[in-house]
């Protein structure tokens, strides 16, 4: 069965014009996703800036409100609830921020930053609150007694830290992680993508991995979406989308991906060269005359491409 399943979903800002400012068209962020996650797996959403990953992941905790659609969590619609009735699911669903910077508010001490959710929805006495805060900053890798300190006497790394930490206090089923890497350094984000992995198997987590990073997506994620102006392109394993890219956006995107060998850049100029050309001759079967993504068509039982 699964944890989460969208359906359809669709995310749209009206855009005023006129004198009277009326609705005159709309910015489609989101225009009818559908995907599902299974207990205790990774899925990514993987695409360029601006493709509309962070909203799916902003809509299904509800900081931002669904146009239309279904978010079903555990059989129940999310969309369909009030924000009072909502709130006995937040417990279960929550968010890695992207950015460890602005993420934890200055003036908070570690202790009252990583407290706050467990506070939202149980009364625990200080010395019980604080047992429960350094057993989850030491389960994160940090030292239970720096509590006491504020975000500013921390390395990037560490502050990413204690948004885990924050993130794990109400013992969620399913974490939504937005490019929490991505202001790290490199050799920082390999210890925090590695310690992800190892608290997911021991908290049994399912994660919604968002990121711009086809290498990051990779090494975390089963099975990802391949996102485009708000719509999939292509869905399926890491196998599939690695090494059996159908659609001409995926294709320039893994193209993309730097090549560290020089001895191998001449042959990677060469592919770009080839799936550029491979663009122009055949862009009419991946999109519309619009420049928008056809629907998802399935190609095998875990695999499938948006094509005419």
């Amino acid at each position: 069965m699964s944890l989460l399943k969208v359906n359809d979903l669709k995310v749209h800002y009206p855009i005023l014009g006129g004198f009277f400012h009326t609705v005159i068209d709309h910015v489609r962020a989101v225009d009818g996703v559908s995907f599902e996650l299974r207990p205790g797996e990774t899925y990514g959403l993987v695409g360029e800036s601006g493709c509309g990953k962070t909203t799916i992941g902003r809509a299904i905790i509800g900081l931002n409100k669904a146009t239309s659609g279904e978010i079903n969590f555990n059989g129940t619609d999310l969309t369909q609830l009030s924000r009072g009735q909502r709130r006995q699911y937040t417990k279960d669903i929550q968010m890695i921020f992207q950015d460890p910077y602005s993420s934890l508010n200055a003036r908070k001490r570690v202790l009252d930053i990583v407290a706050e959710p467990i506070r939202n929805f149980e009364r625990l006495s200080s010395e019980e609150e604080r047992k429960r805060v350094q057993f989850v900053i030491e389960r994160v890798g940090l030292n239970p007694e720096i509590i006491y300190k504020y975000p500013h006497e921390f390395s990037g790394g560490q502050r990413q830290r204690i948004g885990i930490a924050r993130a794990l206090m109400l013992n969620p089923k399913l974490i939504i992680a937005d490019e929490p890497v991505s202001a790290l350094d490199v050799s920082v984000q390999a210890q925090v993508l590695n310690f992800m992995q190892d608290i997911q198997k021991e908290f049994n987590l399912t994660y919604l991995f968002i990121s711009h990073d086809l290498g990051i997506i990779r090494h975390m994620c089963d099975r990802m979406g391949i996102m485009y102006r708000g719509r999939f392109v292509e869905e399926g394993t890491s196998e599939d989308i690695y090494n059996e890219p159908q659609h001409i956006y995926t294709k320039r995107l893994i193209a993309a991906i730097p090549e560290l060998e020089t001895a191998n850049r001449k042959e990677k100029t060469h592919i770009r060269n080839q799936i550029a050309e491979e663009y122009r001759q055949t862009k009419h079967q991946f999109f519309d005359k619009d420049g928008r993504v056809f629907s998802l068509k399935k190609i095998s039982d875990t695999h499938s491409v948006a094509m005419q």
